[in-house]
């Protein structure tokens, strides 16, 4: 069971970079996700079936969700060929043709032994044309539906694995909610609102977030794909969203950005040269028992230990947020809670870039 609201640390190669299992196990992680599109490059998903299957092979006990590959005919642009029965690519690793349909995402999900699949989608750009975000629309939706009967028929729904769709849509709001309802009367187990975080400014992402999610199955589980900051979480938990993944907090750990409640911190600045307290006081986890001064030093002598303790201590912070969000939505204050909440983030981290 996988308690709500939820953050999954992507771990896209089989692998959540710098952290073993274990050590997200101690912070609290309930559920990973990886890429159907990078793992089936390599090591490829026969490789991984014969070796057990994802969980075993890179041992991890707990849920995996996996991305269908959908993102990668948005971000892998100048590399694929959409067609009406899938998409074409040529490999970012070695420029080898390669197809993903419905057949072949479903294929490598099912070898990989994905308890949650993705069905694959076209994410459509921003900004674009409303025409062809309705061929995107549509031809989401005709992949979805192909998915879903593949997991019938080939028994992975029977046992026990499930399939999500994902709603697109852009900034066009009829769109995004004749999507929601054509693929709610699917009956997937979940639904993702996809197609946001794209480069759209912050306001018209979470438009399109409350645009979408009134029309979803209430009684569903609902997920946006890939996003976001600690405020942008919050936000869409009060708009009704139960799971998030996105590789900011690893990816700016490497950099020395930390979270904090009081804003982001960057450990590169020399104030914190001298500086003896923990990240975070009262956050208990490994990094903890560091002095900001030490991680500091970590981080720019470009030592491994410091993407290690700094990665620890960022999927802390939002598995830990999430939790306090179950606290406070099963108090009944969570409205209350989350504002004063952004405020103090936001103060501090206009505070902090003030100095």
């Amino acid at each position: 069971m996988v308690e709500t609201p939820i953050f999954m640390p992507v771990g896209t190669q089989g692998t959540v970079k710098s952290v073993t299992p274990r050590q997200l196990r101690e912070i609290g992680a309930q559920i990973i996700l990886g890429n159907t599109y990078h793992l089936g490059l390599r090591p490829g998903a026969p490789l991984i079936r014969e070796l057990g299957g994802l969980h075993t092979f890179m041992g991890w006990d707990g849920p995996i969700l996996t991305d269908s590959g959908g993102f990668q005919v948005f971000s892998l642009a100048k590399l694929r060929d959409v067609r009406e029965d899938g998409v074409a690519f040529a490999s970012h690793l070695d420029g080898a043709r390669l197809f993903l349909g419905p057949a072949e995402v479903m294929g490598i999900q099912r070898d990989l032994g994905s308890d949650i699949a993705m069905v694959l989608d076209e994410c459509p750009p921003w900004p674009c044309e409303r025409d062809e975000c309705a061929k995107a629309v549509a031809r989401s939706a005709r992949w979805a539906r192909e998915c879903r009967r593949i997991a019938e028929e080939s028994g992975f729904l029977a046992a026990g694995h499930h399939v999500f769709a994902i709603v697109q849509g852009s900034t066009f709001d009829d769109l995004r909610r004749s999507a929601a309802e054509e693929l709610g009367a699917m009956d997937f187990p979940g639904y993702a609102v996809g197609g946001v975080s794209v480069g759209e400014p912050e306001p018209e992402m979470l438009k399109q977030v409350g645009a979408t999610t009134p029309f979803l199955p209430a009684n569903k589980p609902r997920y946006t794909m890939g996003l976001g900051t600690p405020p942008q979480l919050l936000r869409m938990v009060a708009l009704g969203v139960d799971m998030f993944d996105c590789v900011l907090p690893t990816r700016v750990a490497r950099n020395g950005l930390v979270f904090t409640p009081d804003g982001p911190l960057n450990l590169r600045n020399e104030r914190y040269r001298r500086d003896p307290l923990p990240l975070v006081e009262g956050l208990s986890n490994y990094t903890a028992g560091f002095s900001r001064a030490y991680l500091r030093h970590l981080t720019m002598a470009g030592e491994i230990l410091g993407c290690t303790l700094l990665t620890l201590h960022n999927l802390h912070f939002y598995l830990d947020l999430m939790a306090q969000a179950r606290a406070h939505l099963e108090a009944g204050d969570f409205g209350t809670w989350h504002r004063a909440w952004i405020a103090r983030y936001e103060t501090g981290a206009a505070e902090r870039l003030a100095r």
